[in-house]
């Protein structure tokens, strides 16, 4: 039997296989994708289904529990589909080892998953704990204003910081100026999604009564569930927890060949 050909309708799955370095597997990904030379097969949403069983694919890979809809149709067509939907940071982990084991690659996703657990626990061990800890205001969207929710809520946590806005796995959602207010967030992190340099003044123009600090970093270090959040926890802990970055572990490594 070949290789698998792979069509990734997420580029959070598209990551992992990266990670796992399986993208010579990859036939076909979604315009948002970080890799080149692939065939673009349209958006995460609203791909184009022609274009996709003109690449003829083993496997398509959905990552989202918005694209439920898009995996129950794709397979109602006869596509085989393997679908993620994690909410939490434990999902996040261990989904780097089920696409390993979908793809074909099981001891690689093994191994990535174990180290994606390492580093998260490094940087909780180097991070500050207690009632001291900062609050942190993490933005997904700003118009309306949205609490970024599912796994940010931990990731704040590893980092050193308090989350009062939302409990792990909770789905992000609209949060109003009062209750920013009362929060009185130490840090305000703005990462709208789909946004890779969001604007560090977007707070500032809706004059809330805030008195934070502000920083804006690129979307796909929180909002996307991959390796690339292991750099967005350790930035938080650069940001919030105060921590030097001498003692934060360095990116765990692609997995070996």
């Amino acid at each position: 039997m070949g290789m698998q050909r792979i069509v990734s309708l997420a580029p959070s799955a598209t990551a992992i296989i990266r990670a796992l370095r399986g993208s010579e597997q990859l036939v076909g990904v979604t315009a948002h994708c970080e890799v080149e030379d692939i065939p673009r097969i349209g958006g995460w949403l609203n791909p184009d289904v022609g274009a996709i069983a003109d690449l003829d694919p083993d496997l398509l890979l959905t990552n989202d529990p918005l694209q439920a809809d898009l995996r129950d149709n794709l397979r109602d067509r006869g596509f085989d589909v393997a679908h993620e939907a994690p909410a939490t940071l434990e999902a996040v982990l261990a989904s780097f080892r089920t696409v390993g084991e979908a793809i074909g690659r099981p001891d690689r996703g093994a191994r990535l998953e174990q180290r994606a657990r390492e580093y998260v626990e490094a940087v909780r061990a180097a991070t500050p704990d207690g009632d001291e800890r900062p609050v942190v205001y993490c933005e997904e969207w700003g118009d309306p204003p949205m609490a970024a929710g599912n796994w940010v809520p931990e990731a704040v946590a590893v980092a050193g910081g308090r989350y009062p806005f939302l409990e792990p796995g909770e789905r992000s959602c609209e949060v109003d100026r009062t209750a920013v207010e009362d929060a009185d967030p130490d840090h305000a992190i703005v990462h709208h999604c789909g946004v890779s340099e969001p604007d560090p003044t977007e707070l500032a123009k809706r004059d809330w009564a805030l008195d934070t600090q502000v920083h804006a970093i690129d979307d796909s270090l929180l909002n996307q569930p991959s390796p690339h959040l292991l750099a967005g926890i350790k930035r938080l802990a650069r940001l919030v927890g105060g921590v030097d970055p001498n003692d934060l572990p360095g990116k765990p490594r692609a997995v070996d060949t």
